[in-house]
């Protein structure tokens, strides 16, 4: 018998780590808070949807993801689950006569206590990721189940450019992902009855079952069948190839790539019939010999010969082997780019303009824009800011009834600068300092003595015509974050002269009611922020206002649209509204070339590739509310006609629901119109040997100054001496104009942008023609080009602004004023179409220096010709170059009073015309300054 001391004794079971324990208990609570917060993540975008009407829209794409996710999850699932079943009956046992391999056997062992729910968890695990695949493709699936037809056939297939455009794009993702989810499939067969025995690796070559064999073959065979079907769906492919000189299938994708891709269908299903047939026949030699010859052929038929006949029979004469595929290259691009109803009429270039025609064209000289945006942005900030915490984000340009007469102005929201308050508190933040205040307006022309934009509407309260009776701005460019209004304190509309706030209570029905602790608790889990759910402010009236950016707020109803970078405001029956373009693209229309979108902002939604566009919807934002509305202006577009069906609560026709005070505030899109005149340059050209040399094409005009904004002037070189040497040169941004085209008996709202011919050194700067794009309900979107005569030379943007450049005139007025104190910009270069002549027209601003200077402007220069004139105001530069013209916006300053303040040091100069002998006077000064500035280089005392 033994002693209790020769019992042995259960071991004792360790304790776990106290830290492990503490790890554990973190990382579990963090999982719960991310699980959280993406639960209040969808629960608070149901209810932002729902708060504006699209609740519909919010399902409609959550349930397109689900669907997705679900529908191939569970194919993929029935797919591997279904085959390892398969596997386990027909690998029931070791292969007679061959030893079975011991750790096999326990492997098997182990895998056989509960085979069923572990093949079902492996399939399961590997369906939440090939379910996952499919989620990203929800665009495609909407696309898909929604086709519309274009009406337009391919040229080379005969199919709908719908088919491309709809259907091809998720086809081939489809069988992409089959292709994929077959070969995994594969894998796992295979290495289950490597497991159960039905293959054995011995050498000199593994055994295979018949079972096993059956199967793989047949695994083998359905991957065979579905490579055929995508060499199917590629052939359509090439109607996208880039090997040519254009953009479509070439002379080698029609002749050699695309036989060779039947041949390689011919070959997968050929494939397919071996390892179907190799099921009763032993061994695999006849479809590894299958494989080898898909290989060769898709490497020989598909690569090799196709680059051969590139290279030796295109190249040697791709002028003539080309000329049919750029012809179709040409037609696509010129309609899927909305070229191809371009109206192109000849430019009479007159250098006989008198005032007789300016007075003829007085509604276009009262509206040249004097005030560059870049600039006037700076100046609303330093005169119209109130307090610091406002801010002028972008100045746009529209136009206005003022009396009886359509005005072009220049209008910017006052909004809310956050990062400027006076105090940076969660209260001031959130709760206090929740909206912009006003606007303000002046006409794009008028200045007043002392050189300052006329305001129309200016202040706060504002001001002016026209009137705004509600202008709170909670919505607007940039403003991020959250405001919780309805709470238990006042908001601060603006604070008075002595420091005390006017204040007020939001009434109206924007926003998430968060009266109820669920919602405040779901809403600071998503803004990662406590204090909603724990501040004494809230009450049960408080609504939380977010997505207040309008371009995210728009991006977020709509994320199938693309945005225009620039949402300008307009002021409509007394409120502020938010007006943005939205454009449908792609880049599957066939044969039609990609965009060139080398001259549009960083943060323009058309920043991507495409060869498709349309601006076919207008979205608005109330600036109060936040009412998003979205308005369907081109109603033949397939593509917004597709989204139309997916989403039926969304849109609304444009024909019959947008007021026509509202329609006479559109502006045709400048992305838009950026990316068609880029386009422009190349396809004016319709002959495609001409195309193919490329000896008409067009370019943008070089940007005389810096590249959009006004142009900082230091002191110019001598009068004879060589202005400094300039880099690459910018090229000019299109313009807004309210203006009476050639031929035409009313003024209208355009945008424009002139051409230069193209040349490899951009030495070429004579104008060639210059397009019109118009804003007015009649006629809005009608494209015109107006072409130079080719028999002389007419100045273009940079020729001309070389020649200010070189006028003494100009040089001495600019020295003077540089001298003084001050900064010389010049302002943009406008040209201005008046009959059938040209007038150029750049402002001069002056501004002191220092972080609180205000520009003004003291000159303007008139360019008609050969007859330069620079004078204090618009009207006589015209009256200096033409003898008379019509009167401006502009106020004179009294008689021997200069306007504007004294810079530091002393009375600021003169503008205008110069006597003569202070004409002489400058010269002598400007000699005798080049004098000392050689001196001081030679070092001479």
């Amino acid at each position: 018998m033994r002693t209790p001391a020769d019992v042995p004794r259960r071991p004792r079971r360790r304790r776990m780590p106290a830290r492990l324990l503490i790890a554990g208990a973190v990382i579990a609570i963090i999982a719960a808070v991310a699980s959280a917060r993406g639960v209040a993540g969808i629960y608070t975008d149901f209810l932002w949807f729902d708060s504006l009407g699209f609740s519909s829209v919010w399902r409609g794409l959550l349930w397109a993801r689900i669907g997705l996710f679900v529908l191939f999850a569970a194919v993929f699932f029935v797919l591997l689950f279904a085959n390892l079943l398969v596997a386990e009956r027909l690998s029931p046992a070791p292969l007679l006569g061959l030893p079975a391999d011991p750790r096999l056997a326990r492997l098997s062992g182990t895998l056989e206590r509960s085979p069923r729910l572990l093949r079902a968890l492996v399939a399961a695990l590997l369906a939440v990721v090939f379910g996952g695949m499919a989620v990203d493709r929800w665009h495609d699936w909407v696309m898909f189940r929604n086709y519309v037809p274009f009406g337009v056939d391919d040229p080379l297939f005969g199919r709908d450019a719908g088919f491309y455009v709809f259907q091809l794009p998720f086809l081939t993702f489809a069988v992409d992902w089959l292709f994929a989810a077959l070969l995994v499939t594969l894998l796992f067969v295979a290495g289950a009855h490597y497991l159960g025995g039905g293959i054995r690796w011995r050498n000199p070559r593994p055994r295979v079952a018949s079972g096993a064999r059956a199967q793989l073959s047949v695994l083998l065979a359905a991957l065979a069948l579905v490579r055929a079907a995508a060499y199917y769906l590629d052939r359509f492919e090439l109607t996208f190839s880039t090997r040519g000189v254009v953009d479509g299938a070439g002379f080698t994708d029609v002749n050699a790539q695309l036989p060779a891709m039947s041949l390689l269908i011919a070959i997968s299903l050929l494939a397919a019939a071996l390892f179907v047939a190799s099921i009763w026949r032993r061994g695999w030699i006849v479809p590894a010999i299958a494989v080898g010859l898909w290989a060769l052929v898709g490497l020989v038929a598909g690569v090799l010969y196709p680059a051969f006949i590139q290279r030796f029979r295109v190249e040697p004469a791709e002028s003539t082997r080309e000329v049919p595929f750029i012809e179709r290259n040409i037609e696509a691009t010129r309609a899927a780019m909305g070229l191809s109803e371009i109206e192109v009429d000849p430019f009479a270039y007159d250098e006989e303009l008198g005032s007789q025609e300016l007075a003829d064209n007085a509604e276009t000289i009262r509206n040249v824009r004097l005030w560059d945006p870049q600039v006037l942005q700076q100046t609303y900030q330093r005169l119209q800011e109130v307090r610091t915490f406002y801010r002028f984000t972008d100045v746009d340009v529209d136009r206005y009834e003022l009396g009886d007469e359509l005005t072009q102005t220049m209008l910017s929201a006052r909004e809310l600068n956050p990062e400027a308050l006076p105090s940076d508190t969660w209260e001031n933040r959130h709760l206090a300092f929740t909206h912009g205040f006003g606007a303000v307006i002046s006409p794009a022309n008028a200045v007043t003595a002392d050189g300052q934009p006329d305001f129309l509407v200016r202040n706060i309260p504002p001001q002016g015509e026209p009137e705004i009776t509600e202008p709170r701005l909670y919505y607007g460019e940039g403003v991020g974050g959250f405001a919780i209004v309805g709470t238990g304190r006042d908001e601060i509309d603006y604070l008075r002269d002595d420091g005390t706030p006017v204040t007020n209570r939001y009434e109206g029905p924007g926003g998430v009611g968060v009266g109820t602790i669920p919602r405040r608790l779901a809403f600071a889990l998503r803004f990662g922020d406590i204090n909603p759910l724990i501040s004494g402010f809230m009450t049960d009236e408080s609504r939380i206002l977010y997505m207040r950016d309008v371009r995210e707020r728009a991006q977020a109803v709509a994320p199938f649209l693309h945005l225009d970078h620039d949402p300008y405001p307009i002021v409509l029956d007394g409120r502020i509204s938010w007006v943005l373009d939205a454009y449908t693209t792609t880049s599957r229309y066939p044969y039609a070339q990609r965009a060139d979108t080398n001259r549009l902002e960083g943060d323009s939604g058309l920043d991507h590739e495409f060869n498709y566009v349309r601006n076919s919807v207008k979205i608005t934002v109330d600036a109060y509310d936040g009412t998003t509305r979205l308005y369907v202006v081109d109603p033949d577009d397939p593509i917004a006609a597709a989204y139309r069906k997916a989403f039926p609560d969304l849109f609304v026709d444009a024909e019959d629901a947008v007021p026509e005070a509202l329609r006479a505030h559109f502006r045709y899109p400048e992305d838009l119109f950026r990316v068609q005149t880029n386009m422009w340059g190349r396809y004016h050209i319709t002959d495609a040997n001409e195309f193919y040399s490329q000896s008409d094409r067009w370019n943008i005009a070089q940007d005389p100054g810096s590249g959009g904004g006004p142009t900082v002037v230091t002191v110019p070189p001598a009068p004879g001496q060589p202005p400094p040497e300039s880099g690459p040169a910018n090229r000019m941004d299109p313009y807004y104009l309210l203006m009476r085209l050639p031929g035409a008996t009313q003024p209208e709202f355009l945008i424009l942008q002139p051409f230069v011919p193209y040349s490899e050194d951009d030495s070429r700067r004579e104008l060639s023609a210059f397009m019109v794009a118009k804003s007015d309900p009649e006629g809005y979107g009608d494209l015109q080009v107006f072409v130079m005569p080719r028999d002389r030379q007419v100045d273009g943007p940079a020729i001309v602004s070389a020649r200010i450049n070189q006028e003494p005139e100009i040089s001495q007025l600019i020295t003077l004023l540089s001298r003084a104190g001050s900064e010389v910009l010049l302002g943009n270069l406008i040209l201005v179409p008046v009959e059938q002549s040209l007038v150029y027209v750049q402002p001069l601003y002056v501004q002191a220096t220092g972080a609180n200077a205000v520009p003004e402007l003291k000159n303007v220069i008139v360019v008609f010709g050969d007859r330069i004139a620079i004078r204090e105001t618009f009207q006589e530069a015209l009256t200096a170059v033409f003898g008379d013209a019509p009167e401006t916006l502009e106020e004179r300053p009294p008689e021997g009073e200069p306007p504007g303040e004294e810079p530091p040091g002393g009375t600021a100069p003169p503008a205008g015309p110069l006597p003569d002998e202070v004409n002489q006077l400058l010269d002598e000064a400007a000699v005798a300054f080049t004098a000392a500035d050689q001196a001081l280089r030679n070092g001479d005392p």
